[in-house]
């Protein structure tokens, strides 16, 4: 048997006390979450201040008592799998999740770590959750559904062009949520009396092809479905529907403020401070699965006047007067 000296007994005590000490370390450390966005920090600015401000108003301080990390795919869709591997190699208390696209590669990265949607067009149909009242796997949080948006988005546009009898409904045919956005749209048109023209916009190559196939079939206006294409490309969106004089109701209003003409939909900044919420009843340990997926409540009409006066349009008096917000 081998003696063990005093000094010998120092150095295993000391190591003991060190290891103890780091686990203490991280037994008290802020849990950390990661944020992902598809998109560039910049354009998703206002949408992360927004889940920074729910975060805040649940007294959490980042830094703190919290941790975030943020990352962004800068517009490139394709480095998403191997961030989101890299990210669960890193075992974050809950993924946060600022798109579809996002969604998706999260549910292949992992199973087991906890996914809130700040929004998502079709959880129920891509098939990120069971049902949205009870999810059942690792995805909760927000869905961008509501009952006969496509409808209202439509009675703007008979507003603003009172002879409107052609829509163009800008689609992408890679993204799981516009079939059932395109359906809403077909139905609330035939109800309108309108016949709709699909028009795919899959890649950005096809944006400008889109806008010339709308101009040759005479639509009056285009309805803009949820799509990473619109929410990279919203300038050249813009610039394109005022070069085609044609108005276009977008489903964002950060699209309305990066020139587009008008917005009736979701309030998406609310979606981002209500996710926030559910950071915290998983960081106080709830299942993801057992949180309900949240609908809407909250909707804005936000109209631009410079981008009315490109194409040559007023906004009517009774429309201006129910804004939410008015871009001049």
């Amino acid at each position: 048997m081998t003696a063990v000296g005093p000094r010998s007994l120092l150095v295993v005590a000391a190591l003991a006390m060190s290891a103890g000490v780091a686990s203490a370390q991280t037994a008290d450390a802020p849990p950390r979450i990661v944020f992902v966005a598809a998109a560039h920090g910049p354009a998703v600015a206002a949408r992360v201040a927004a889940f920074r401000d729910g975060l805040r108003a649940l007294g959490y301080v980042e830094g703190r008592s919290i941790l975030v990390d943020y990352r962004y795919a800068e517009e490139r869709v394709e480095r998403l799998p191997a961030m989101l591997a890299e990210i669960v190699k890193g075992s974050p208390r809950v993924i946060v999740s600022a798109g579809p696209a996002v969604t998706r590669v999260a549910r292949q990265a992992t199973g087991s770590i906890p996914i809130v949607m700040a929004f998502d067009s079709d959880p129920l149909g891509t098939g990120a959750v069971a049902s949205l009242s009870r999810p059942g796997g690792n995805v909760t949080g927000l869905s961008l559904q509501s009952t006969d948006l496509a409808g209202k988005q439509l009675e703007v546009l008979k507003q603003i062009v009172p002879k409107l009898a052609r829509v163009g409904v800008i689609v992408n045919s890679q993204e799981p949520g516009n079939a059932v956005a395109t359906l809403a749209a077909r139905e609330a048109a035939a109800r309108l009396g309108l016949q709709v023209d699909e028009l795919d916009v899959a890649k950005a190559d096809d944006i400008e092809p889109a806008f010339a196939q709308a101009t040759r079939r005479k639509v009056d206006a285009l309805l803009v479905l949820s799509s990473p294409q619109v929410v990279f490309h919203r300038a050249r969106f813009a610039d394109l529907a005022a070069k085609h004089r044609l108005p276009a109701i977008y489903p964002y209003p950060d699209l309305v403020d990066a020139g587009g003409l008008v917005t009736y939909g979701v309030a998406i900044d609310d979606l981002f401070r209500r996710s926030a919420t559910y950071v915290d009843r998983i960081l106080k340990g709830a299942r993801a699965g057992d949180l309900p997926v949240e609908q809407p409540t909250t909707f804005e009409l936000v109209v631009n006047l410079p981008a009315a006066k490109r194409i040559g349009l007023e906004f009517p008096p009774a429309l201006l007067s129910r804004a939410d917000r008015v871009v001049r």
